[in-house]
């Protein structure tokens, strides 16, 4: 099929790097994997920070240029067979794809689209309203953790849906290293930016002071607005301790992810979080909270130690039983490997999204 692709929160070739800009690229590789024909439909970033009914009128009269833009080439040029959006939600909505997809007969595809009651409040109410009929007009909505579907089936029962759970590009992770470190090394990789980034740093921090007698070294990949406020939280820690490695290739993280023995990182408000996937990948552990999407890319008691919410000594436990056990590092290690290369690859999804296609979307074309 030739497939027009959009993204309203972010386009895939925006310049900041993100881990749903990661998800975008991927699902279009997946996408051409299938053997379909992938163009980016609109490069308008459809996205809100506040909710004011003025921002949200200003991004549908951008957008209704956009439709008419894309009428006029879709006219001379021929409609694509399907529109897919990945990621609508309320600070994003699609208010281009649906009416398009409408006008010119051809189905309808949502992936990660998210619903929330709670944000039923002035323009987001109006960015809601557009989630909510794309889901419904949709052939299918694509979920990438239940948490996301059942959250659609409670608020729009007569939508379709399907999983595909969150997936990464391996290729960067099937060569293994001769050697692996000696120390204790533990290692982190994330934005640097305020909100629920910031509350897992804290909570690092907080838990890392109580595992201080024993030996370890932290790597913390990543980079942002707040990383003096980073650097301020583990400023009780000894500077030896922390090695500061700042944003990093992709290729780069792979290396250091490598050459480390064990991934934490909280997960508060995680949505899933594709560097868990990367860290299991590269054979590492994890010790993460048992909250939000974070249980649908790891798997509790075999790939990582799930902790419960907001447990700051808990967590800190299930680092100090890692460190101080090596032979069950290694053995989470070696399942964590196996679970992604096997379940959770760009191959791995191709195969469920070409088998959602069959299912859903043939028999409306």
């Amino acid at each position: 099929m030739k497939i027009a692709f959009y993204a309203p929160l972010k386009p895939p070739d925006h310049p900041v790097p993100s881990g749903d800009r990661q998800m975008a690229r991927m699902l279009i590789e997946a996408l051409k994997l299938c053997g379909h024909d992938v163009q980016i439909a609109s490069p308008l970033r459809a996205f809100s920070r506040e909710a004011f009914d003025a921002a949200y009128l200003d991004l549908r009269k951008q957008a209704d240029e956009e439709i008419v833009r894309l009428r006029r080439t879709w006219t001379e040029e021929g409609p694509p067979d399907t529109w897919f959006c990945y990621h609508p939600y309320y600070k994003a909505p699609d208010l281009i794809g649906p009416a398009l997809a409408a006008e010119f007969s051809i189905p309808y595809v949502t992936a990660e689209s998210s619903y929330s009651s709670r944000r039923n409040e002035g323009a987001r109410t109006l960015a809601q309203d557009a989630v909510a009929a794309g889901v419904r007009q949709a052939a299918v909505n694509i979920c990438f953790t239940e948490r996301d579907r059942k959250g659609l089936e409670e608020a729009i029962p007569e939508g379709r849906y399907a999983m595909l759970p969150p997936f990464i590009d391996v290729g960067r992770f099937q060569a293994i290293p001769a050697t692996k470190p000696a120390d204790a090394r533990l290692i982190a990789v994330a934005m640097m930016r305020p909100g629920d980034k910031m509350d897992s740093y804290r909570m690092l921090a907080a838990a890392l002071q109580l595992v201080v007698d024993i030996p370890w070294t932290l790597t913390i990949v990543g980079d942002g607005s707040a990383r003096a406020q980073v650097q301020g939280v583990f400023a009780g820690l000894p500077a030896e301790r922390l090695d500061w490695a700042g944003e990093n290739a992709p290729e780069t993280v792979a290396g250091l992810l490598f050459g480390s023995d064990l991934y934490v990182w909280p997960g508060c408000g995680e949505a899933y979080g594709l560097s868990y996937l990367e860290a299991q990948a590269a054979g590492l552990p994890v010790v993460a909270q048992a909250t939000a999407g974070v249980p649908e890319v790891v798997r509790h008691g075999q790939t990582g130690l799930l902790t419960a919410a907001g447990d700051i000594a808990l967590f800190a436990e299930a680092i100090r039983r890692f460190l101080t056990d090596g032979a069950l590092r290694a053995e989470f290690g070696k399942w964590a490997r196996r679970f992604v290369l096997e379940e959770r690859s760009l191959t791995a999804a191709a195969q469920r999204l070409e088998a959602i296609f069959d299912a859903f979307m043939r028999r409306v074309g």
